[in-house]
């Protein structure tokens, strides 16, 4: 990441130095050897980081700080100071310098601290330019080659009323990418109403969708919308269409043909102009295969198919995320969070995120709940990303767990692991038992008998 660095200090020996291993690493280099000079430079051409001398031949190097930080508070300053000055870098970093580093500098710290503020200032700008309306779709879409070529359907597909298929792993955004195909067509006007197939029991699937007339079973009173009629003219988004009933997909198959729909206990068709949009955890195809899934909804479904690419392929992507998030919940929450610190941007990097950006925006949420600054560090983010989650016996997850010497009740100790990685996965999936036995590796029926077993169902 390159970029502009003003190298403040009198000693042309220092700057020379600092000079040549800034522009190894592709940095644009301004030099000043006074206070003046800095502030001239700095008012012809913006700068991202500064490199500050406390002791210059003109004025303080503190008051120089504070120049800097009124005429651009985002401009990283790093202090260069003498050996044993650590007052005076301690006083500058309360005026808002980044860091400090101790002259002459370690060559290899100096280039981590100025990456890491690098990282910080980019963060910062890219906050400021959220909040100034940068979603240029209306929804956060990335840098990821991917997600690009997906935002560019998205803008294609919003102009007309086909079928579209979001397949990806869950937490990866289909309901976010289905409202933003809704948001930018005709239809935007009208309802965007969502049903998650798995979440309603398949006896009341039907009623929901389609609604009832009065009389048509003991407890229908009256007659009731279904959902269906209630998207009519916007559109219905079919979240988990995998776990839907055989039975009810030769239905809604019947409605996608006909365009029309029929309440419980009705005699008459009602028509129904809707926008299916459908999506899946699952491999639809493999489930045509198996007979699970009706070969012809999945081909109506599927007239345009958009695969979401889950968070571990876009990794470039998680800063824009992350910011977004921040923004959202420092108005969500009356707080000024500014920043993440590159140690804790480091460690959201190198964690494989199974619960995709939905589980980035919990870890966010919970951090700024945990931050009482303006910045995100590695103690505000949970135990998993920070190496420090233990199994019920204390050990590290995913270590071994030793034999003590007075030995063990073993199924305890499974039992107890177990229902440790149950609580996880439902936090992690907002209470989404499907998603969460997904993260398991095991069925939902197994899921549930667990939860029953430990008194959770």
């Amino acid at each position: 990441m390159a970029a502009t660095v003003m190298v403040v200090d009198d000693d042309k020996m220092i700057s020379s130095f600092l000079s040549s291993i800034l522009e190894e690493d592709r940095h644009e280099v301004l030099l000043a050897a006074t206070g003046a000079e800095g502030e001239a430079l700095l008012a012809e051409k913006p700068v991202d980081i500064v490199l500050l001398d406390l002791k210059l031949p003109d004025e303080d190097g503190i008051s120089i700080l504070r120049k800097i930080k009124q005429q651009d508070p985002h401009v990283q300053v790093i202090v260069l100071t003498a050996f044993g000055a650590v007052e005076s870098a301690v006083e500058a970093m309360k005026l808002g310098a980044y860091d400090y580093v101790d002259k002459p500098s370690d060559v290899s710290k100096l280039k981590l601290i100025i990456q890491r503020a690098l990282e910080e200032l980019t963060m910062r700008r890219e906050i400021e330019r959220l909040r100034q309306g940068g979603y240029t779709h209306g929804w956060i879409v990335g840098e990821s080659r991917e997600m690009q070529q997906i935002a560019q359907l998205v803008t294609r597909l919003a102009r007309g009323s086909a079928t579209v298929l979001l397949q990806g792993e869950s937490g990866t955004g289909k309901e976010v990418v289905a409202n933003a195909i809704h948001k930018q067509s005709p239809r935007a006007d009208k309802p965007f109403v969502v049903i998650n197939c798995a979440a309603i029991p398949e006896n009341l699937l039907e009623s929901e969708l389609f609604g009832f007339e009065a009389g048509a079973f003991t407890s229908a009173k009256r007659r009731k919308k279904g959902l269906l009629e209630v998207a009519d003219g916007g559109t219905l988004f079919l979240d988990e269409i995998g776990e839907m009933p055989q039975q009810m997909q030769s239905k809604i198959l019947r409605v996608l043909e006909t365009k029309t729909l029929r309440r419980i206990g009705g005699t008459a068709d009602i028509r129904a102009d809707v926008r299916f949009i459908a999506a899946t955890n699952q491999d639809l195809r493999a489930a045509v295969r198996e007979g699970a899934f009706r070969e012809d909804l999945y081909y109506r479904l599927g007239v345009m198919v958009l695969d979401l690419p889950p968070l571990r392929e876009r990794m470039q992507d998680l800063e824009r995320f992350t910011v977004a998030f921040i923004d959202e919940f420092n108005q969500a929450m009356g707080k000024t969070v500014a920043s993440i610190s590159g140690e804790a941007l480091q460690l959201m990097r190198h964690y494989h995120w199974p619960g995709n950006i939905r589980e980035l925006r919990n870890v966010i949420e919970r951090a700024m709940l945990l931050c009482d600054g303006q910045e995100i560090h590695p103690s505000h983010l949970p135990a998993e990303l920070n190496g420090r989650a233990t199994s019920p016996s204390g050990h590290p997850s995913g270590t071994q767990v030793e034999l003590p010497p007075g030995g063990i009740n073993l199924e305890d100790v499974v039992s107890q692991m177990e229902l440790r990685l149950i609580k996880d996965a439902l936090a992690r999936t907002g209470g989404n038992q499907v998603e969460a036995a997904e993260l398991l590796s095991i069925s939902r029926d197994q899921l549930r008998y667990r939860l029953q077993k430990h008194g959770l169902g």
